[in-house]
């Protein structure tokens, strides 16, 4: 699935909600400019995946079309597919990453970043002997994940741990070089590919 088809689906999901969220509402949940919002709502409309009343003179509502309804549940299997082949794929390469690390005497991990992709490697590090021994992510410190209160990065080194696995795909490269500023040698370092 891509980036488009998912924020088609988005788009469609929150205009299908009440009280219908104006499209700065909708900039702002979906983290994207108003003009790409702006941009978004009148391609689907002229694709006739809804259309759009006014009532009373300042409120708009959109309504979901036949069609509109039809691409909505499109995008849905399409999202629940690539989720569930990401979740399997992820599944199966934590578990060999887990294994060789394991194999080369690696008892504690931290997980940089409080992702999805964490939760599925929390899973997987259930299967061994592995041990989390904290979890790092500097835009969510203090919050509970993964019975762990999230730590920021500096606290790394007040922290006894064997490897870093990076658990923050979409940063992966910002991650590597505060590692690497920080003194964390890359042997020190494991990633999921």
């Amino acid at each position: 699935m891509d980036h488009q088809d998912l924020r088609t689906l988005q788009i469609l999901e929150e205009l299908g909600n009440e009280p219908v969220p104006s499209q700065r509402d909708l900039a702002k949940k979906l983290n994207v400019s108003l003009g790409l919002v702006n941009s978004f709502v009148k391609r689907l409309m002229q694709k006739g995946y809804f259309k759009i009343t006014t009532f009373p003179r300042n409120r708009v509502k959109y309504i979901l079309t036949p069609k509109g309804a039809m691409e909505k549940t499109r995008l849905t299997y399409a999202y629940i597919h690539h989720s569930y082949q990401f979740y399997k794929d992820a599944r199966q390469k934590l578990r060999e990453l887990f294994e060789g690390l394991t194999q080369a005497g690696v008892r504690s991990l931290i997980f940089y970043g409080a992702t999805d992709l964490a939760e599925i490697a929390f899973l997987s590090l259930q299967e061994t002997s592995l041990e989390l021994a904290a979890v790092v992510d500097d835009q969510r410190i203090g919050k509970e994940f993964l019975r762990h209160t999230v730590l920021a990065s500096e606290e790394l080194e007040k922290i006894s741990f064997d490897r870093v696995l990076i658990t923050a795909l979409r940063e992966r490269e910002r991650v590597m070089e505060r590692l690497e500023h920080m003194g964390i040698s890359g042997k020190k370092v494991a990633t999921f590919k």
